[in-house]
C-alpha cells in the first residue's frame, strides 16, 4: 500500500518539527489515507488493528484543525478505558508541543472529578475521555459539547462490546448537529455499522488490514495442555526462558486473581491489572511493572489496549482469547520498536479449535512445541551457574581463592572435588535465599503491624472476606499480607502491615463495604483495651 512521508501531507511547520523531533519520517498506510480526509472534513470509517498509528492518523489533523484562540470545546474523543484515553492525550501533547495555546484534557474515572472540573472550566479544546466520565461532566454542566466540530470514537468495537451503546449515542446527541465524525475500529460488528448509518454522512471508508496482521518479528508457539496443568507449564517456562518482563492474559478477572496469588505463593514478582482496580491502583502497578520491580504482569484483555511498554519479552496466553482480534491484540504487546518477542498460548481440550481460527485468520505460523520438563529447566539453570563462574574468572583478584581451594587438595581430595563441592552449595543456594524470603514476609506479617478500626461490624452481616476483598480491590495489596480481622457488633478490627496503613486508610475511607459507607483510622491502643477506645470513639461520632 501507498505510503505518504509528512512533509507531503500538508501539516504546519509546528506539527512537522513535532514529528520530525519524535523521529517519524513516513507515515503508515491509515495515517497516509486518514489525515487529508479528515483535513477535508469528510466523515471516516477507519478500520485497522493497533499498532498501526491510529491516533496520529485522528490526532494530527484535529490539532491542525485547532483554533487556539478559541477556549471552547471544538474536539472530542471518545476511548473505551482510562488507559487509553490517557494514552492518547500524552500522544496528542507530544504532537502539538510546538502549537502554543492548545490545551487538551483527558476525563476518565478513577481521578478525582474536581481535578478535571477544574482543568475544564480554564478552556479545553481538546477533550479526551471515557464514556461514563464525559457524561457525568455533562450532566454536571462541567463540560459542554455545542461547539464541537469533530468527534472521534476510538476502537468503536470494544466500547460496545463494553455496554457504551447507550453513552455513546447520548454523547453524540450533544453535540451539533452539523460536524465531522470519525469511527475508528478494528472489526466491523453489526451494531457497530447501525452506527455508522445513523450518525455518519457518506463516510468514507478506509480499510488497512494486513496480510498478516501480526509482528512478524514475534515467536508463536502453543502448548497442547489439560487445564490443570498451566500452572506448572507457566512457571516452568519463566524457570526455562527467564524473560526480563512478561504479560499473562486470562479471560476472566477471577482467574487473573487466582494465577497472581498462586505466582506470589511460589516467589515470582508479579501483579495484577483488571476492570475492577481503581485508577490509582492501576497506575502503581503499571509503574512497578514500567521500572521492573514487578516483571510478571497478569491482565484481562480490558487493560490489553492500554499497556505500552517497549521491553516486554513474553506473552503468555493463560486463556484462549474468545476473539481472534484479542489474540492479535494480546501478542501485539511484545516484539515492539524492532525487537523480537515471543507469544505462548496454553491450548486445553476444544481450545485447539479456538486456535485454528486464530491461525486462518492472522495467516501466521503458530508452532505447537513440547512443555520444558524439570530437567530441561535443571540443564538451563545449571547452564547459568556455570556462566556465572566463567564471568567470575575472567576478573582479577581471584589468587586469594585460588589459595584457599589449594589448602583443601590433599590425596584424597582433588581440585576437581572442590569445583564440584562448590558447585553444589551454589545450586542449592537458590532454595535457601526462597525460605529466606518466606521467613522475611512471614516476619513482616507479625511484626509492624497497624491495627485499624473499622465502623462496621457483625449487624451490617460483614464477614472476613469482605474486608479483605475491599483492602486487596482497593489498593492492590495482596490478600496474604492481612492479618487478624476481629469482627464485632458495630465495629470491626484489622490487622495489616504498618507500610501499608495509610494506603489503605485513603482508599477505604467513605467506601463502601456490603453497601455501607465506612470510615477507617488508626485503632487506639492495642489488645483488648483498643475495642473499649474505639467503641467510645465510635459512639460519640454517632450521636
Amino acid at each position: 500500500m501507498t505510503t505518504l512521508k509528512f512533509n507531503e501531507l500538508n501539516l504546519s511547520n509546528e506539527i512537522l518539527k513535532a514529528v520530525e523531533n519524535l523521529g517519524f519520517e513516513e507515515a503508515t498506510p491509515i495515517q497516509s489515507l486518514s489525515i487529508p480526509k479528515m483535513m477535508a472534513g469528510i466523515d471516516i470509517v477507519g478500520q485497522s488493528q493497533t499498532g498501526t498509528g491510529k491516533t496520529a492518523a485522528f490526532g494530527i489533523p484535529i490539532l491542525e484543525k485547532t483554533n487556539a484562540k478559541n477556549k471552547a470545546v471544538q474536539s472530542i474523543i471518545l476511548c473505551p478505558t482510562r488507559e487509553l484515553a490517557i494514552q492518547v492525550a500524552e500522544e496528542l501533547k507530544l504532537f502539538s508541543k510546538y502549537k502554543k495555546g492548545i490545551s487538551i484534557v483527558p476525563v476518565y474515572g478513577g481521578q478525582p472529578i474536581q481535578r478535571q472540573m477544574t482543568a475544564l472550566s480554564k478552556g479545553a479544546q481538546i477533550v479526551i475521555g471515557t464514556p461514563g466520565r464525559v457524561i457525568d461532566h455533562l450532566e454536571r454542566k462541567t463540560l459542554k459539547l455545542d461547539t464541537v466540530s469533530t468527534i472521534v470514537l476510538d476502537e468503536a468495537d470494544e466500547m460496545l462490546d463494553m455496554g457504551f451503546r447507550d453513552d455513546i449515542e447520548l454523547i453524540l446527541n450533544s453535540t451539533p448537529e452539523e460536524k465531522q465524525t470519525v469511527f475508528f475500529s478494528a472489526t466491523m460488528p453489526k451494531e457497530f455499522l447501525s452506527l455508522t448509518r445513523k450518525y455518519q454522512h457518506h463516510p468514507e471508508i478506509i480499510k488497512v488490514v494486513n496480510e498478516k496482521l501480526t509482528v512478524p518479528l514475534i515467536e508463536q508457539y502453543y502448548f497442547d495442555i489439560r487445564e490443570p496443568q498451566k500452572l506448572e507449564t507457566l512457571t516452568r517456562c519463566l524457570d526455562m526462558y527467564d524473560p526480563k518482563l512478561s504479560l499473562v492474559f486470562c479471560n476472566t478477572k477471577k482467574r487473573v486473581d487466582d494465577v497472581t496469588s498462586s505466582l506470589q505463593a511460589r516467589g515470582y514478582s508479579a501483579d495484577a491489572i483488571h476492570g475492577d482496580m481503581n485508577q490509582s491502583q492501576r497506575d502503581r502497578v503499571m509503574a512497578k511493572f514500567r521500572s521492573g520491580s514487578i516483571e510478571l504482569l497478569i491482565a484481562t484483555d480490558i487493560a490489553a489496549r492500554g499497556i505500552d511498554v517497549d521491553n516486554i519479552d513474553m506473552v503468555f496466553n493463560f486463556d484462549i482469547p474468545k476473539d481472534d482480534e484479542d489474540y492479535v491484540h494480546r501478542i501485539g504487546r511484545t516484539g515492539r520498536a524492532g525487537k523480537t518477542g515471543k507469544a505462548y498460548s496454553f491450548v486445553s481440550g476444544k481450545d485447539i479449535y479456538k486456535l485454528r481460527d486464530i491461525q486462518r485468520y492472522t495467516k501466521a505460523n503458530i508452532k505447537r512445541i513440547q512443555v520444558p520438563s524439570l530437567a530441561d529447566v535443571e540443564n538451563v539453570k545449571a547452564t547459568l551457574m556455570l556462566d556465572k563462574v566463567k564471568e567470575v574468572l575472567k576478573e582479577k583478584y581471584v589468587e586469594k581463592y585460588i589459595r584457599m581451594a589449594e589448602s583443601l587438595i590433599s590425596d584424597e581430595i582433588t581440585s576437581l572435588d572442590v569445583a564440584a563441592a562448590l558447585l553444589k552449595m551454589m545450586s542449592t543456594s537458590e532454595k535457601k535465599e526462597q525460605e529466606q524470603k518466606s521467613d522475611i514476609m512471614e516476619n513482616t506479617n507479625k511484626h509492624n503491624v497497624a491495627r485499624l478500626f473499622i465502623n462496621i461490624g457483625k449487624k451490617n452481616n460483614v464477614r472476613a472476606g469482605d474486608f479483605v476483598g475491599a483492602i486487596a480491590g482497593e489498593t492492590g495489596i495482596n490478600g496474604n499480607l492481612i492479618g487478624n480481622i476481629k469482627i464485632l457488633d458495630a465495629f470491626s478490627f484489622v490487622e495489616v502491615p504498618q507500610e501499608y496503613a495509610a494506603d489503605i486508610i485513603n482508599a477505604l475511607h467513605s467506601s463502601n463495604i456490603k453497601g455501607k459507607r465506612v470510615s477507617v483510622e488508626i485503632a487506639k491502643g492495642n489488645g483488648p483495651a483498643s475495642d473499649k477506645i474505639n467503641f467510645k470513639h465510635f459512639s460519640k461520632n454517632k450521636r
